[in-house]
């Protein structure tokens, strides 16, 4: 995890040497930024003696001109991360419209009786809406089934004779990514992509200490609805005192998972006063969605006779729907996927896109509509390869050149206010809240993030003080120090465009 104190003292220090090479000869002329100037700012700070051994990849552009003010490797490939999400994002504003709502319904081919039962199964029919969550009003993870379930209920239904099944026919191909480690796997970053998913696809573990020292540590799971079933033997241990717990730590909790398998065990120690939390990724997630929404129909008053099952195959003709719900629009759904960074949620937009585009849910489809996107806006693809839609694939591949080529493309498309509105802004909201607080970048640079392994990234758009708008791009690449170094590094980059004259 990165040390925020750290990181802000790296980008006081790097943004105090470029704003001292920008501000040293005097004001620039009418125009663009002076590309010298900035040149010198930018080479002061990627040539810092803890970053040299690091792979840089850098692109800035006037978005008034076309002119490029600097570039370092900006047609090498890197991996980029989840800059990745940009050409997701870009993708599903283009492809599906900002204003597409997804669809999901309960359908049933059997007949509802004058008893109030149905006679036979209740399908939940997912269509690839990654809003089925807690993320959106009223807040509440099981509210859009819960609003189904009331549906049904005005329609007379007491009692279903037969299963209620999750159906993910929509999205076909695996349903995890081909690149990613069963370390992924296990954590709600990685989890599993389905058409019908619920709640992120994930349950948020924390334990909090025992009373004292030997008490078993306090575990509670949420939403909790059985989908993970965690287990802990963590126990409550003295707490100590600073600066440093002795080797091997005081605080160490580690989770125990077969892959695949919805059981999981947290193992070791938690110190008193101490704190642990991580999302853990759901196995089979429209099992879980279908079991879901048996729990709801159950406390709604409509009881389900027959158990949950998944179904991919087509539904049996004559189905009829007896509740739908329609999502937010996809301007709101990117926003999540940007600000928050959401995996699963650019996985599923990257497969609606393929099922739009090129008539099956697939990650396949939906790579090959990604390229043919890319390619209709002029986009610089040479040297890509994308293997997902988040980011989370070691194989992803883009080049600067490429990313500011759609930063400038979206500028000026038809879907350009929605793309923009999505970037997390410095020192205010999303993955950037806490970034470049007290720079000149604060408030003034729009852009995603890129966290994984050895690369870190930042991709967007910036207002200088002057005025000028500018997009950007800068990756890094192999970097075996600290990861807040890098960080650093690039937020000093991005208050030193904000500072350009």
């Amino acid at each position: 995890m990165i040390e925020e104190s750290g990181r802000r003292r790296i980008v006081r220090r790097a943004s105090a040497i470029a704003l001292s090479l920008l501000l040293g000869a005097g004001p620039a002329p009418a125009g663009d930024p002076s590309p010298k100037r900035l040149g010198k700012a930018i080479d002061a700070i990627v040539s810092s003696p803890e970053l040299t051994a690091a792979s840089w990849g850098i692109e800035v552009r006037s978005l008034l001109t076309g002119r490029t003010l600097y570039a370092l490797n900006r047609e090498r490939a890197f991996r980029p991360a989840s800059n990745m999400k940009l050409v997701t994002t870009a993708a599903a504003l283009d492809i599906l419209g900002t204003d597409a709502r997804i669809r999901t319904t309960v359908e049933t081919a059997g007949r509802l009786d004058g008893l109030g039962r149905i006679l036979g199964d209740v399908y939940l029919v997912g269509r690839g809406d990654p809003s089925l969550s807690a993320r959106f009003p009223p807040g509440r993870p099981t509210a859009a089934f819960e609003e189904m379930a009331d549906a049904m209920v005005s329609a007379g239904v007491r009692r279903v004779e037969g299963r209620v099944l999750g159906h993910e026919g929509a999205f076909t191909g695996e349903r995890r990514g081909s690149d990613w480690t069963w370390e992924d796997l296990a954590w709600g970053y990685g989890t599993e992509v389905s058409a019908l998913s619920f709640a992120d696809n994930e349950v948020e573990a924390t334990l909090r200490p025992g009373e004292r020292a030997g008490d078993p540590a306090v575990l509670d799971v949420s939403p909790d609805t059985g989908c993970v079933a965690v287990r802990s033997s963590v126990t409550t241990v003295e707490a100590v005192a600073p600066p440093a717990p002795p080797a091997g730590g005081d605080e160490e909790v580690s989770l125990e998972r077969e892959p695949g398998s919805n059981e999981a065990r947290l193992t070791g120690r938690l110190p008193l006063g101490g704190h642990w939390d991580g999302r853990l990724a759901v196995a089979d997630p429209a099992r879980c969605a279908a079991a879901a929404f048996r729990a709801v129909l159950e406390a709604k008053g409509v009881r389900v006779m027959g158990g949950i099952a998944t179904a991919r195959d087509p539904l049996p003709g004559g189905a009829r729907v007896l509740a739908a719900r329609e999502s937010p629009t996809m301007a709101e759904m990117v926003r999540v996927v940007n600000k928050e960074s959401q995996n699963l949620h650019a996985e599923m937009l990257l497969r609606l896109v393929g099922l739009k585009a090129g008539g099956e849910g697939s990650a396949a489809k939906g790579r090959d509509a990604v390229a043919d996107f890319s390619k209709r806006l002029g986009v610089s693809d040479q040297g890509w390869a994308l293997t997902d839609g988040s980011g989370l694939a070691g194989s992803d591949l883009l080049t600067p050149r490429g990313l500011v080529d759609l930063l400038v493309a979206m500028d000026r498309h038809r879907a350009a206010a929605a793309f923009r509105d999505s970037l997390p802004v410095a020192g205010v909201d999303g993955t950037l809240e806490k970034r470049m607080k007290g720079t000149p970048a604060e408030g003034r640079v729009a852009a995603k993030t890129g966290t994984t392994g050895l690369a870190r990234a930042l991709a967007g758009y910036v207002k200088t003080e002057r005025g000028e708008r500018l997009a950007f791009a800068v990756v890094v690449n192999n970097h075996a120090g600290k990861g807040r170094e890098a960080v650093g590094a690039i937020d000093a980059i991005a208050a030193a465009l904000a500072s350009a004259r």
